[in-house]
């Protein structure tokens, strides 16, 4: 185990729509342990969260200053909470289903975002982000593991 390769786990797992699954099998190729390598990438796709979801809010607030950039964040927000409504009826369960699922399309970048835009406050969204998000490590871990096993793809340790 390098620095460099605890480092582009973390980073990898930061990353948007690759994060923890494709940081953890990324550190179990690089010879990190199933242990390290869920650490790690827990670590990097956890960090980002708080940043998202209060650096959309500020972003948000600046934006709805002027009437051109209003007019267009009304819109998608309108437009997200109809495409969200299972969101919105299953409240912070809806959201951790939306991040815990380790598909393409979903993830902690993937679930601020929609906290964000269907009007979920951050300390109630954040707690909820964060499960999902270990719930997804979890799946990843052990598919990983499993696919290095079924297929011999050399030993963890």
């Amino acid at each position: 185990m390098t620095i460099w390769n605890v480092l582009l786990t973390i980073a990898i797992s930061a990353t948007p729509f690759v994060e923890l699954r494709g940081g953890i099998p990324f550190a179990l190729s690089q010879g990190l342990s199933p242990a390290a390598a869920f650490a790690l990438a827990l670590l990097g796709n956890l960090a980002v969260v708080p940043v998202l979801l209060w650096g959309l809010e500020w972003i948000e607030r600046l934006f709805m200053r002027w009437r051109f950039t209003r007019r267009i964040l009304e819109s998608v927000f309108a437009r997200s909470r109809r495409k969200g409504r299972w969101i919105e009826q299953w409240g912070v369960v809806g959201l951790l289903l939306l991040v815990a699922i380790p598909l393409p399309g979903t993830g902690a970048w993937t679930g601020a975002l929609a906290a964000r835009l269907i009007g979920l406050p951050n300390k109630k969204s954040l707690p909820w982000i964060a499960l999902g998000v270990v719930i997804a490590g979890v799946f990843v871990l052990f598919a990983s593991l499993g696919v290095i096993h079924l297929f011999g793809l050399g030993t963890v340790t």
